[in-house]
């Protein structure tokens, strides 16, 4: 792939993505393959003003064969040296960008029942840190090719042309072309996705109702404050960022324990390295009673046994069916992109800044207010093209969606 695109892409995740300040610090987490790129991303992290860059390594094979050859108490176990950089960095609040590049089921046949033990039994140690930089710093998830994940995408074709099919798929999602600016073509599209949140903040709606013939027949109530959020959003020291590129969504965090009904997943669901495919799940009373899955069940019990908190909802994200992704008629097998291609749902921690006013309020004031906790967010994809939701508001109904796409 053309390295002047590349690059292209590498200062827009930089710039318009984390919006790097001058002298700070960013952190790359990155797949070992992805080498290449990190080079090009380093580079224009420097020149615009970071003060250190520093990349963390992982690979999915070696990753592999430690959950299959250690125990749960080895990989367990969070070193001094791990909760010290967390320290640190909850401090210094480096920013921070995610490339995701893996195999989509390069887990599969590794027990889902040992990686839950593995999270329930760290994510204590590491969650205070996790909180004290919750809203405070700049974060971006965005993506690259790797090859395994290419030749799922495009298995009729070799791997170096799946790896370019691909690459030429992100940067169309990401408005990368040739001949634009990628970071002015950001903040018009910033701009035009916060006109359409500002619609439905005003519409102040109690909850939503979703129907379609997949089988999703399901009720969510908002609180009172839930604001709908989209495109960028700012830290608490007034940054602007795009915490996720691509994005198409207009989203927000609803009442806890307080939806009803069926949701049917419409799209595969690529989870640390294992699919979930046709699956559903029943609500009541606010929680998950009753799920299946055709394929990755094991998977999907794991998510929703984490806690407590992964049994409710912690996002509603609307997606028109004739997105700029959805357009592109792919499946992607990873969530950052079909996500954007399609509405969804997320099960587990809610956003606290889709709360009105939540920037003078504690975390536990938001969570008494009925933002949900857990130690896991997964959005699954539920949009179809006859999809129908509505917003009820004092009993009056306003169609929010029709045949999948927005009617308000």
């Amino acid at each position: 792939m053309n390295k002047t695109m590349q690059r292209k892409y590498a200062r827009l995740l930089v710039r318009a993505g984390v919006n790097i300040q001058k002298g700070q610090t960013l952190i790359v987490r990155a797949q070992t393959e992805s080498y290449p790129f990190i080079e090009l991303l380093t580079d224009e992290a420097y020149k615009a003003g970071a003060g250190d860059v520093q990349i963390e390594w992982s690979n999915q094979t070696l990753s592999r064969l430690h959950y299959r050859h250690r125990s749960v108490t080895a990989l367990s176990r969070v070193h001094p040296w791990e909760e010290a950089k967390m320290k640190e960095e909850s401090e210094q609040l480096p920013a921070a960008i995610r490339l995701v590049s893996e195999d989509p089921d390069g887990l599969r046949g590794i027990n889902q029942e040992k990686l839950k033990k593995v999270r329930q039994k760290r994510y204590p140690i590491l969650r205070p840190y996790q909180e004290q930089m919750e809203n405070k710093y700049q974060w971006l998830v965005a993506a690259i090719p790797g090859k395994a994940w290419a030749k799922k995408m495009f298995p009729g074709l070799r791997t170096s042309a799946a790896v370019e099919k691909l690459w030429e798929a992100i940067f169309e999602a990401c408005l990368v072309t040739k001949d634009n600016d990628p970071v002015a073509a950001w903040e018009e599209k910033d701009r035009l996705m916060e006109e359409k949140s500002r619609v439905l903040n005003a519409c102040r709606f109690d909850y939503l109702e979703y129907k379609n013939a997949l089988g999703t027949d399901f009720r969510c109530h908002l609180m009172p404050r839930s604001l709908w959020c989209a495109g960028g959003e700012k830290t608490l020291g007034g940054v602007f960022f795009n915490p996720n590129m691509p994005t198409e969504e207009v989203f927000t965090t609803p009442m806890k324990g307080k939806c009803e009904g069926r949701l049917v997943a419409s799209m595969p669901l690529s989870y640390q390295g294992v699919l979930i495919e046709g699956f559903y799940i029943d609500y009541k009373d606010g929680k998950a009673v009753a799920w299946d899955a055709k394929v990755g069940k094991e998977a999907l019990d794991g998510i929703l046994q984490s806690d407590e908190g992964a049994k409710m909802l912690g996002e509603l994200a609307l997606v028109p069916v004739n997105s700029p992704i959805s357009r592109q008629g792919l499946l992607y097998y990873c969530t950052l992109f079909d996500e954007n291609a399609s509405c969804h749902v997320a099960i587990g921690r809610g956003y606290t800044n889709c709360v009105e006013g939540f920037e003078d309020m504690t975390r536990e004031e938001l969570l008494d207010m009925g933002v949900n906790d857990s130690q896991v967010h997964v959005d699954f994809m539920i949009g179809t093209p006859d999809l129908t939701i509505t917003g009820w508001k004092d009993g009056k109904a306003t169609p929010v969606f029709v045949n999948g796409d927005w009617a308000i």
